[in-house]
């Protein structure tokens, strides 16, 4: 079968794009979770906003972009897990918290992993508007990974290797 030079929402998926799509929403679904158990455990008033703006305005509005897309398709929704109830940091015991540092550490790591993942949807996709979408959130996962680094540096997280001098 051609690709036809219908508008892009006319156009099928093809099956890799609505495998990624689904795993897509299914990961960051798991992502807001996770968000949302980093916002408890964290101590640092900056670290804390943060987050809740990434969650927010990155997260969250992925998830609602991409699930309205496989709405429209007629795609079953990948499961959530239930989101996790608000509690003071002074709650959690020290030895069973996530420290402010390692926190900034794997909300880096998920913006990183998810930048690549976005790059490869907009690699593999055909449809103009899912090209388009993914590489809107990787240059948004990007702009939120640059402020996690000044902020992990302005306080001090950022642990840098031995430099070589020779």
């Amino acid at each position: 079968m051609a690709i036809s030079n219908k508008k892009a929402k006319e156009e099928p998926l093809h099956s890799g794009e609505i495998y990624h799509l689904w795993a897509y929403l299914y990961d960051v679904k798991s992502t807001l979770v996770t968000m949302q158990v980093f916002i408890n455990h964290s101590g640092d008033h900056d670290l804390k906003t943060f987050l809740e703006d990434t969650l927010e305005s990155c997260f969250t509005q992925e998830a609602e972009q991409v699930e309205a897309l496989l709405k429209e398709a007629g795609i079953r929704l990948p499961p959530a897990p239930p989101d996790r109830p608000n509690v003071e940091v002074e709650d959690i015991p020290a030895g069973a918290r996530f420290n402010d540092p390692e926190i900034a550490l794997l909300v880096k790591k998920e913006l990183i992993t998810g930048r690549v993942l976005c790059s490869y949807v907009t690699g593999i996709a055909i449809r103009e508007d899912i090209r388009s979408m993914f590489s809107e959130f990787q240059t948004q996962k990007e702009e939120y990974e640059q402020n996690l680094i000044t902020l992990s540096k302005e306080k001090g997280w950022v642990v840098t290797p031995p430099i070589s001098i020779k």
